[in-house]
């Protein structure tokens, strides 16, 4: 598989997996990400996600310009039947660690966006080229950039088709952490195994909550909010974490 998946200790790790071709994305490859997706989403036994690339080069260098671009551009496929894989319409509420151990390009750069955390090698190199070749970078990116990332920020990455650094995206607040790339994988492991221990109702309700409130009105939001955190505070995790922190004690794992 082009996709490879595996879950172990409550983490799935999804891996795009044809380092010969820097990872590039094929028809079936969006296919099998969405379903990976959906499998981590659907495993209650999966509480963290890690995402990223086979190989040193690149974590995915974006969609195979020989085949899924082609297939868009004389309109065989519409590019909504890759939203599952571009965390579109899917509700995954778990945290999405993203480990970026290389080219980080085109479709590559927008299911990062799609992620929650971000860790990316000294040595990863960002872009979005697709107004070089006349197209845009529809896979929720036109929609995510500029809500995540200031106005100007985002528009330079998306009309001049740069290149940036790893630094240079941290700088704008795509990414949290940068390291070496010896230290990437180890990294990304350390992250996710302290996302495992921590509530996964207090995390669903997390991601949920600002997926959903970010666009409302503000006292409609307010109301959501509200709403949406007493799903949290009236849970078995709740009174476990409560029950533990009135004793003095700490939940080790939920």
């Amino acid at each position: 598989m082009a996709i490879a998946y595996d879950v172990q200790d409550g983490i799935a790790r999804i891996t795009f997996n044809r380092p010969a071709k820097l990872n590039a994305m094929t028809l079936a490859m969006y296919d099998e990400l969405g379903a990976a997706f959906k499998a981590a989403g659907e495993d209650d036994c999966v509480r963290v996600v890690i995402l990223t690339g086979a190989g040193d080069r690149s974590f995915c260098a974006g969609a195979d310009l020989k085949e899924s671009i082609p297939a868009l551009a004389r309109n065989e496929i519409d590019i909504s039947a890759w939203d599952a894989a571009h965390l579109k319409h899917l509700n995954l509420d778990k945290p999405i660690v993203c480990a970026i151990n290389g080219l980080c390009m085109g479709a590559g750069f927008e299911i990062m966006l799609a992620t929650d955390l971000r860790i990316a090698s000294s040595a990863a190199v960002f872009s979005l080229p697709e107004v070089s070749l006349g197209i845009v970078p529809a896979g929720g990116t036109l929609v995510r950039l500029v809500r995540q990332i200031g106005y100007a920020a985002a528009m330079e990455i998306l009309m001049t088709a740069d290149r940036f650094s790893s630094e240079q995206l941290l700088r704008v607040g795509l990414l949290n952490r940068v390291v070496a790339p010896e230290q990437l994988s180890e990294t990304a492991t350390q992250w996710a195994e302290r996302l495992v221990r921590l509530s996964p109702t207090a995390l669903k309700v997390t991601k949920r909550a600002v997926r959903e409130l970010s666009d409302l009105p503000l006292e409609d939001a307010f109301r959501r909010e509200a709403v949406l955190g007493q799903l949290a505070f009236t849970s078995a995790d709740a009174r476990r974490g409560l029950a533990a922190f009135a004793e003095g004690k700490k939940v080790e794992r939920y």
